[in-house]
């Protein structure tokens, strides 16, 4: 064995790459032994391939395991894999010119000869070895070649300028790196903080992975098997190891997929929604990798912010990465990525509302803000979410739920559009005036307890050419009603035209227009918002709590009722009380309506007619 120490310079300008891949690269220096732990696994990859395919090798029965050592006294950190080594040749190669890509030149290889397949190689960039000098003064690599008659090197710099190769003694195939750490690095030579870092972005490197002889890499990438191979409760684990949770979840979704994407995807919904219960906005839950190595964990980009409360895995191998692998440059590909995986994933919850409706509506319960937020925002994925929906209705109990296809299947042939109406609660809705025209016709009415479902509404108009159109919309005209049709004793057109003229002036700004209604049954008097809806005016009052800017209504009378038509006796015998009541009558409706009203006035009133009733 030669004890000669060659000394070589780096390819020129090498000063400058190394300086920009060691202080402006990567964002996070830990980042080196994600790299460092991938150029391993490269090796041990090319290994076994060799085996597969070409002559004996050194050590043919030398398990393929990556084996990591600190030590905390001595500053040192060593990387040891048995996989394809490198011989004199390719050290120079490999580490003396910098972005040159031994993995890629291995590929290369193996497509001139037309063969590459059963290869799974992860490296693609050739500076990941030089990411260790952002922690090491120094690095020393002892390699051997897979070849029976290879021999072993020592290579050695502090990554300045150039750097030496020794010939060592005869080792064991593979290569062992040695990374003298820097003072302000002492901390990658912690065994705690190398459990956490591998565990963070190694964890499904596919060759195990040891740490001062403990087994760290101990859960399987279940996304890159098939799904006849995985039990339950494998699946359940995976979850609780991926989502650092304690439950099991709710639904799952595991696929692969080859065009237009070659994508492997592991997606779960939790058992429960933390926004919901209080504990403030989710953030993205599921990790982007390539080739079972962590890319960005908790992908702000791969999915889209409504889908925020899942969790998982989307493993692509065609991600254009930077040289750093930590940002993605081709957007329109990200995008591609989003748009197919989230299109999946709407389908595979259309199909659980028919197969395990059940189940669905366990989803909806907890999950429906986020579909909703969707259905808002998303133009691209729209029409599926809508046909994700869903609503109590006015021909539905309590709890059950329709989606806007059923209420199509079920409309009356007389019925021209999808009706619905908001209010804080179904009891609430059913006992307000809004309902009662449609009763009387029988049409069904969806209800709707949140803004955000009216702001849906306004937004697409029509589903399947049916408008969509609000009960509480000033503007709607269904017809009189069939008790108006037959009753005989409600007040004359001139009367009826005598009371909203007077109305209007006891009223004032409050409205916008006093008129007959033809919707009302059962209720004397009815209040529409001019600009929309009641919700739209209940929200402007939410951050307006100055009740006289909230804006007029339309007031619409039942000149049936027998309040209505003691109201109009009251005004023809000028009875100063008509105007109290009249002003009753309004704030009635406005709080049957939904809407805030000043109690200071109402109570006033409301002890003056006690006194007239009392008296």
């Amino acid at each position: 064995m030669s004890t000669a120490v060659e000394t070589k310079e780096f390819q020129t300008e090498i000063r400058q790459l190394l300086d920009i891949v060691i202080h402006s690269l990567y964002t996070d220096r830990e980042i080196f032994l994600r790299e460092l732990i991938s150029n391993a696994a490269d090796a041990m990859e090319k290994l076994r391939y060799t085996q597969l395919t070409g002559p004996e090798v050194k050590d043919q029965d030398a398990a393929l395991e990556v084996h990591i050592d600190t030590d905390d006294n001595s500053h040192t950190l060593t990387i040891t894999d048995t996989g394809i080594g490198m011989t004199k040749e390719e050290l120079i190669g490999n580490l003396g010119t910098i972005a040159h890509s031994g993995s890629k030149e291995f590929i290369k290889h193996l497509a001139d000869k037309g063969d590459k397949k059963d290869l799974n190689l992860i490296g693609q960039f050739g500076v990941g070895f030089y990411s260790a000098f952002m922690v090491a003064e120094k690095v020393t690599i002892t390699t051997r070649s897979y070849h029976l008659n290879g021999e072993t090197f020592i290579w050695e710099s502090d990554g300045v300028g150039s750097y030496t190769i020794t010939e060592g003694e005869d080792r064991v195939r593979g290569t062992k790196m040695v990374l003298h750490l820097k003072e302000d690095a002492y901390e990658f030579a912690k065994e705690e903080t190398i459990q956490r870092v591998i565990k963070q972005y190694s964890s499904f490197v596919p060759y195990p992975i040891f740490v001062n002889g403990t087994k760290v890499n101990t859960v399987d990438a279940l996304w890159t098997k098939n799904k006849s191979e995985i039990a339950d409760n494998d699946y359940n684990e995976f979850y609780k190891f991926i989502a650092n949770a304690f439950d099991e979840p709710l639904l799952r979704l595991h696929f692969s997929s080859d065009a237009p994407l070659n994508i492997n995807t592991l997606l779960f919904v939790p058992k429960e929604n933390l926004e919901q219960i209080g504990f403030g906005r989710t953030e993205p839950g599921v990790s982007l990798y390539c080739k079972k190595v962590l890319i960005q964990e908790k992908s702000p980009l791969v999915l889209p912010e409504w889908l925020r409360f899942l969790r998982g895995v989307i493993d692509s191998e065609e991600l254009p990465l930077n040289i750093s692998r930590e940002t993605m440059q081709d957007s329109a590909l990200i995008s591609k990525l989003n748009k197919v995986v989230t299109s999946r994933f709407l389908k595979y919850l259309d199909g659980q509302a028919k197969s395990e409706p059940e189940k669905f509506k366990e989803f909806w319960e907890k999950f429906n803000f986020f579909i909703k937020e969707g259905a808002a925002n998303d133009y691209n994925h729209q029409k599926d979410l809508i046909k994700l929906l869903r609503f109590e209705s006015s021909s539905t109990e309590a709890g059950e739920l329709v989606s806007l296809a059923d209420y199509i299947s079920r409309m009356k042939e007389d019925q021209s559009a999808i009706y619905y109406v908001n209010g804080p609660s179904r009891e609430v809705i059913e006992s307000g005036p809004y309902l009662e025209v449609f009763r009387d016709k029988g049409f069904e009415v969806l209800f709707t307890y949140a803004a955000i479902d009216d702001y849906i509404f306004g937004s697409i108009r029509e589903y399947e050419g049916k408008k969509l159109i609000s009960a509480d919309e000033a503007d709607l005209n269904l017809g009189e009603t069939n008790q108006q049709e037959r009753s005989a004793d409600a007040l004359s057109e001139e009367d009826v035209l005598a009371l909203t003229n007077w109305l209007k002036e006891v009223l004032g700004d409050k409205v916008t227009d006093v008129r007959e209604s033809k919707r009302l049954v059962d209720s004397p008097a009815v209040v529409f918002s001019p600009f929309g809806t009641n919700s739209m005016q209940r929200m402007m009052q939410l951050v307006n709590k100055d009740f006289n800017k909230v804006g007029p209504s339309v007031l619409e009378i039942n000149s049936a009722h027998p309040m209505i038509k003691r109201l109009d006796n009251a005004r023809r015998n000028e009875d100063a009380f008509a105007k109290t009541a009249a002003e009753q009558i309004f704030e009635n409706a406005q709080i049957a309506a939904g809407l805030i009203v000043d109690p200071r006035n109402m109570v006033n009133r409301l002890n003056e007619i006690l006194e007239r009733a009392l008296g």
